[in-house]
């Protein structure tokens, strides 16, 4: 009888420890599930949180990167602009020019013409004489015309700065009148078609 309840004691107390261990086992398998599933969460958030930075920062990289291509585009088209001006501005001058100076070898022939009419004026005594009048008409029509042309006569008035130019000093003396590098003498008068000198005024220069 002592032994059979013996028995029994044994056997349920082998029972229980097997149902602790089993319970142990247990407690263990749910420690380590719930651990990975923290891991698996904390993975899950990291990944959340990378997405919502590439995702704040994305937009940034679109409005830069716009920003640059328009400043490309901005430059650009004011290269284009300035290149544009250039052009323009040439070719109005090279017009200009051929209109200009399309004229030179007429100018050039009528310049002799000119000094000529200027030494027949120059030889009338009577500036009163009708073929005095005559000539002085033409001689002014003839200058007009040349003007409206584009030649005009080279400034060399007697006391000015000599300017090589526009000027040949064909002779040079000291003078108490003038200091050096002035004109003191106009021996020829020279003529320009816009800004090309056709031919320099001879002049005497103090020195």
């Amino acid at each position: 009888m002592i032994k059979s309840d013996k028995d029994r004691l044994e056997k349920g107390v082998y029972v229980l420890d097997n149902e602790k261990k089993n319970n142990v086992e247990e407690l263990e398998e749910d420690i380590k599930d719930n651990s990975q599933t923290e891991d698996l969460n904390e993975e899950e958030l990291d990944s959340v949180e990378g997405n919502d930075e590439n995702i704040d920062s994305e937009p940034a990289f679109q409005i830069k990167k716009m920003e640059s291509q328009l400043k490309e585009q901005e430059e650009a088209f004011l290269r284009l602009s300035a290149e544009y001006s250039n052009f323009r501005r040439r070719t109005t001058e090279e017009k200009e020019s051929i209109g200009l100076y399309a004229n030179e070898k007429v100018m050039n022939e009528l310049i002799p013409v000119i000094d000529n009419m200027e030494r027949a004026l120059e030889s009338f005594e009577d500036k009163e004489n009708p073929l005095y009048k005559g000539v002085e008409l033409v001689y002014k029509q003839m200058l007009d015309a040349l003007a409206k042309a584009g030649l005009e006569e080279i400034p060399s008035e007697v006391g000015s700065d000599f300017d090589h130019n526009m000027h040949m000093a064909v002779m040079q003396e000291p003078s108490e009148d003038y200091e050096a590098g002035k004109i003191t003498l106009v021996l020829q008068k020279g003529y320009r078609l816009g800004k090309k000198v056709l031919r320099a005024s001879m002049v005497k220069v103090s020195n």
